[in-house]
């Protein structure tokens, strides 16, 4: 009997010592947090970029073309006859870090940028993710021999950071804030200012699996009565089709870096100066594909 009271207390004991051990396992793994995803399907809004980063090793292509404007009637085809392109690759050097360059035709400008996830949105936690953007551009035209005064390399340059920060409220709709400064080493000063200060605002509304509306205006603070310059406002369908994403535009603007199409749009969206235009993009995977 005395056998059996001693087995019943040591098995008593071992229970609550591994209850207590379980426990303190659980303290110090805490379940992993469950990460927001697919807040927006690509890289770009409309002209602008998204929260969205590639994955490590993946390789994004992406081929921007705007036409003319549309009120410039049927000599022009409508603005078909005219073209503007961007040719792009973004380069995922790990999950939240990705590099990019590009040449775009409008004032053949080349660009290079950094963007960088810093923080994700957690269900039942983190509220938004945000992702920080910094553009680096060279305006080559026009030439030094065209320009009608001593150009230098270092007028040429522009800069350009923002932080995109966003929401996924549901699995239909998604919006980003998107406070920027642009800084031009050389700027008209009868017009415009070296250093402009922009909020863009947009949103993505998913449709169907495959399909999302979306939408971005970028409103532009401190600018000079006599800026002949607008805000650049676009819209775009979403079209997902497995190995590419194409997005149909139309938009105010024929720019296709940040400087061109925040600081620089010339048309009036409302008086008819629309640009269609497309966005496709495609990514292609080096080493074994993230589960």
């Amino acid at each position: 009997m005395r056998i059996l009271i001693v087995l019943f207390f040591l098995a008593g004991t071992a229970c609550y010592a591994q209850d207590d051990l379980l426990n303190e396992l659980e303290q110090s793994n805490p379940t992993e947090p469950e990460y927001v995803t697919s807040t927006f399907k690509g890289s770009r809004l409309v002209n602008g970029q998204t929260v969205k980063t590639k994955n490590k090793r993946e390789l994004e292509f992406i081929f921007s073309h705007r036409f003319g404007a549309i009120n410039q009637g049927l000599y022009e085809l409508f603005g078909l006859d005219q073209a503007y392109v961007r040719l792009g690759l973004e380069y995922g050097i790990t999950d939240r870090l990705g590099v990019g360059l590009g040449r775009n035709s409008v004032d053949k400008t080349m660009d290079s940028y950094l963007r960088y996830k810093a923080l994700k949105q957690v269900v039942g936690g983190m509220p938004v993710t945000i992702t920080a953007y910094g553009n680096f551009a060279i305006k080559t035209s026009p030439k030094k021999e065209d320009a009608g005064f001593d150009i230098t390399l270092e007028d040429r340059l522009s800069y350009t950071g923002q932080l995109l920060i966003a929401r996924k409220f549901t699995s239909a709709l998604s919006l980003q804030l998107m406070p920027t400064v642009v800084h031009k080493n050389l700027a008209d000063q009868t017009i415009e200012n070296n250093t402009q200060f922009a909020l863009g605002a947009g949103g993505r509304v998913k449709v169907s699996k495959s399909i999302s509306l979306n939408v971005e205006y970028y409103h532009r603070f401190g600018v000079p009565d006599n800026n002949p310059y607008y805000d650049a406002l676009g819209f775009a369908v979403d079209i997902e089709t497995g190995g590419h994403d194409f997005q149909l535009i139309i938009t105010n603007t024929r720019g296709l870096t940040e400087r061109a199409f925040i600081t620089e749009t010339a048309g009036d969206f409302f008086d008819g100066d629309i640009h269609l235009g497309f966005n496709v993009t495609r990514t292609f995977q080096f080493g074994r594909k993230k589960k």
